[in-house]
């Protein structure tokens, strides 16, 4: 259908969009816009209907009398299955700069974190000396040829890089001193990659010093390429150098630039580690050394933040960069005061937690706090994660948890890191002596430096630490061959020794056995080489580590040994009895190698026997069964015994789930619950001693303080109680040094022997011990005494303790060694044998453990239990 002239054009005003049309004057510049949305019209008509609707209202003379006329943004569309986009090319010289640069918009630090990520920033009152350390570094002027003008933050994941590098833009910011940033991302496009930083920057950076403005427009004018938008076609290196070195330097050759007010310029290049394009990173490294090499004076600094990577680390580790290991500022008091906040605010708003507080006065308690900070190990990330779980919307899951509910479990949660676990230790997988070295920095009882390690496993430093430099994400390697190597987090090591979650980079529990050998052999080397010394501080660290801990290794690796295995280590015991044959520690060594190997005799497969059947039996009772946890108990009683005759874990955990199933059946208020809890705590408890497990210790904690509540006083069994716990507490004490546990410990223990009429030796050398500890952290005289006391109490004088106690023990491993005879008769000529080296020591008041001393009571003991075994 045709219309008339006039009709045609109203319709086509109506249909077009608005737009700029207008006539150019002489010597001037117009924009002339056509925009329009046609339907169901053929391109030819379409132009037809415009040159009509141009002529009509310009008469054909729209252009008249102009010049240097441009056209812009011409689009014609068809929409019927075909689209025809018309576009005239805008110049170069016409375009903003920021068309021009084509920057990335969410990667500066002024990027909504919500939308962008990642989402850190440092809450009030942490990093508080770190940030200032990178402050006062980015304000302060150049003064000197050879000052860095690099400075590179590493850290572990987690560690809080991110939110730093955040609230160091932010504060430069407040304080007046321009800023340009870009925050890496792992898998968010473009801000992965590399080719986008140099415009980025450019962008930010005359955004706040205009004087760079029309030296960066020249540079992309004369080479468009710069860009690498939308093709890459120059090196990232090139890129800085003619986006924003040049500029900069150019920009400040012409004078001062006001908007620095006499500071440097920052740039702020965050996780570095997130971008993928690892080869590019070392151009953009080296061509910035370069830069400020040939430009020492220039006023311009640049912060860095990434993991520790190889690739990264070969380039910033040298002369023109200052290094900030995070981990020097990775405080537990951090993460207390991150969380301090978080709970704080969300009692604010949460009437549970202020109804809770109300009622049982501060929540989260003091020791529960402080057993959440360290389950948290220095992870701003897991601390985020674990408030979050711990504050989780009832409503959203339909849950019927509180925030206190939510607590305990929490101490029980796992970082959820195992995918960068197995991408960085599959870098090195393929590396000689690989598993050996990451299996054995997995069951070392304490760390040992690179050079540690390759003396323990008979391998070159530098095999050592070719594994390692690859793994610095996860692993702290220090700089130096005699700083301990350590793990970013404690959850790696649980990583490593569950096969399920590790896979091929299991650490296998047999390792234990070759680092049993290893430190037997390290201490027959130690001997050989002359150094017949005791004390660690003669030796090197793998000798110095085979002397403490070789036992720990025999008892974790004794359901892994071979036959030849046995028979190698009692080899090395007895070539180094041979070098040394006055030494005790040898004597125990050989004597608990040979009562380890005759673990698993037929009294063991009949043990096995008669609890399989009880097993069977109770799995094919009915449910309606009265009270099955009797049974449980019963059969869980009798593993245990045979667990802890043979040592094996295969028991162990059959115990665990049994004293399990055996508590669920014995709920709040059963009067059987805290012997049900006692008994799972002991089980765990032995678990623990095996594989150190942190959530084990946690879990036995937290079943004896239930039982704790259960026996409130009089209760008869609340003393027995009390030093279960003080027990626990203890033991998390030797391993985290808290200092909140040994305190709790002690209240505890002192309530035990107070409930007591007339205290037992066991409970009065439990609290001894505890004050003992206190006295070598804080050197309190009074505790000191205090112990000495209670020593002299419980056992008698203190000489008479110190020497009775090691001999006594030599003797049980050497007896115990040598007969093997029943458990009764055992214990009864152990007791002759103890009563006589009680009457020994005590007619000579013995004081210090003196060679000839050792010797003559080593000889008696031998005297003594043959004859006691031949009568």
């Amino acid at each position: 259908m045709h219309l008339d002239r006039d009709k045609e054009i109203n319709e086509l005003e109506k249909s077009a969009l608005p737009g700029t049309y207008g006539l150019g004057e002489p010597g001037s510049i117009h924009l002339i816009r056509f925009p329009i949305y046609v339907t169901q019209t053929s391109p030819a008509e379409l132009l037809g209907r415009r040159r009509r609707y141009i002529q009509h209202r310009c008469s054909m003379n729209i252009l008249g009398g102009s010049q240097n006329v441009h056209v812009e943004h011409f689009n014609a569309t068809h929409v019927d299955s075909l689209v025809h986009i018309h576009s005239a090319q805008v110049r170069a010289e016409d375009k903003s700069l920021h068309d021009l640069l084509q920057p990335i918009q969410d990667a500066s630090h002024t990027r909504d974190r919500k939308r962008s990520p990642p989402d850190s920033a440092c809450t009030r009152g942490t990093r508080v000396d770190v940030v200032q350390k990178v402050t006062i570094w980015t304000a302060g002027g150049i003064s000197a040829p050879d000052e860095p003008h690099i400075l590179w933050m590493h850290g572990y994941v987690g560690s809080g890089k991110s939110a730093i590098s955040q609230e160091v833009c932010t504060r430069s910011e407040r304080q007046g001193r321009p800023v340009a940033s870009f925050f890496f991302f792992r898998n968010a496009g473009d801000r992965s990659k590399i080719w986008r930083l140099a415009p980025t920057l450019a962008n930010d950076m005359a955004a706040v010093v205009p004087e760079m403005a029309p030296f960066i427009r020249a540079a992309v004018t004369a080479k468009p390429g710069l860009t690498n938008f939308p093709v890459r076609s120059t090196s990232v290196a090139m890129q800085m150098q003619r986006l924003v070195y040049s500029p900069f330097k150019a920009a400040t050759g012409h004078g001062p630039i006001a908007s620095l007010a006499g500071h440097p310029f920052l740039i702020v290049i965050d996780g570095l580690d997130e971008c993928e394009d690892k080869e590019e990173i070392q151009d953009l490294v080296e061509g910035m050394l370069l830069f400020f090499e040939e430009n020492p004076f220039v006023p311009l600094r640049v912060f860095i933040t990434s993991r520790v990577e190889q690739h990264i680390q070969s380039h910033l580790d040298g002369p023109g960069v200052l290094l900030t290991d995070l981990v020097d500022y990775c405080s537990d008091a951090d993460i207390e005061t991150f969380l301090d906040v978080l709970f704080a605010s969300e009692r604010r708003r949460n009437p549970i937690m202020r109804a809770y507080i109300r009622q049982n006065g501060a929540w989260p308690a003091p020791h529960d706090k402080q057993k959440l900070v360290q389950h948290i190990g220095g992870s701003f990330i897991f601390a985020s994660t674990v408030f979050k779980f711990i504050m989780g919307s009832t409503a959203d899951s339909g849950s019927t948890m509180t925030p206190m509910d939510r607590l305990p479990l929490a101490l029980k949660m796992n970082p959820d890191f195992d995918d960068l676990y197995a991408q960085t230790l599959a870098r090195s997988q393929h590396l000689p002596h690989f598993l050996d070295i990451i299996s054995t920095i997995a069951h070392l009882e304490v760390p040992l430096p690179t050079s540690g390690i390759a003396e323990l496993l008979g391998i070159s430093i530098y095999e050592v630490v070719t594994v390692l430099v690859n793994l610095q994400a996860i692993i702290l390697v220090p700089g130096t061959d005699d700083i301990p190597v350590t793990l970013f987090h404690t959850s790696l090591r649980e990583f490593l020794t569950t096969q399920s979650r590790s896979n091929s980079f299991f650490a296998h529990p047999r390792q234990h056995v070759r680092l049993l050998l290893c430190c037997l052999q390290s201490e027959l080397t130690h001997r050989y080489q002359g150094g017949l010394g005791s004390s660690p501080i003669q030796r090197n660290s793998a000798a110095a580590y085979a002397l403490r801990y070789s036992e720990a290794h025999l008892l974790r690796g004794q359901l892994f040994f071979e036959s030849g295995e046995w028979d190698y280590a009692m080899q090395l015991c007895r070539e180094m009895l041979e070098l040394s044959p006055d030494s005790p520690e040898l004597i125990q060594s050989l004597a608990r190698v040979r009562r380890r190997r005759r673990s698993g005799s037929l009294e063991d497969l009949e043990e096995k026997e008669a609890v399989s059947p009880k097993r069977r039996k109770l799995n094919a009772r009915p449910s309606s069964h009265l009270d099955p946890s009797h049974s449980l108990r019963a059969i869980g009683d009798r593993l245990v015994d045979h667990y802890r005759r043979k040592g094996s874990m295969v028991e162990l955990e059959e115990v665990i789930s049994l004293f399990r199933e055996e508590l669920e059946l014995r709920p709040y208020p059963h009067p059987d619950r805290p012997h049900a809890l006692d008994n799972l705590a002991v089980a765990l408890n032995d678990r623990h001693r095996w594989t150190k497990t942190v959530g084990d210790i946690e879990e036995v904690i937290f079943l004896y303080r239930e039982a704790l509540e259960l026996r409130p006083a009089p209760h008869p069994d609340r003393p027995f109680s009390l030093s279960n716990l003080g027990d626990a507490l203890r033991d998390r004490y030797q391993h985290t040094r808290t200092a909140t546990d040994l305190e709790e410990a002690i209240i505890l223990y002192r309530e035990a022997v107070e409930l007591q009429p007339s205290p037992s030796s066991e409970s009065l050398h439990k609290l001894d011990v505890a004050l003992r500890y206190r006295y070598q952290r804080t050197k309190i005289v009074a505790d000191l005494k205090e112990s000495n006391s209670l020593g002299h109490e419980a056992f008698g004088p203190r000489p008479y303790r110190l020497v009775i106690l090691p001999y006594h023990s030599i003797c049980q491993d050497l007896h115990a060694s040598l007969y093997p005879i029943g458990p009764r008769d055992r214990l009864e000529i152990m007791d002759r044998l103890t009563f006589v080296l009680q009457e020994r020591s005590g007619e000579r008041a013995l004081v210090d453990e003196e060679p000839t001393c050792i010797a003559r009571l080593k000889a008696q003991a031998r005297r003594l239990a043959a004859s006691t075994f031949m009568t």
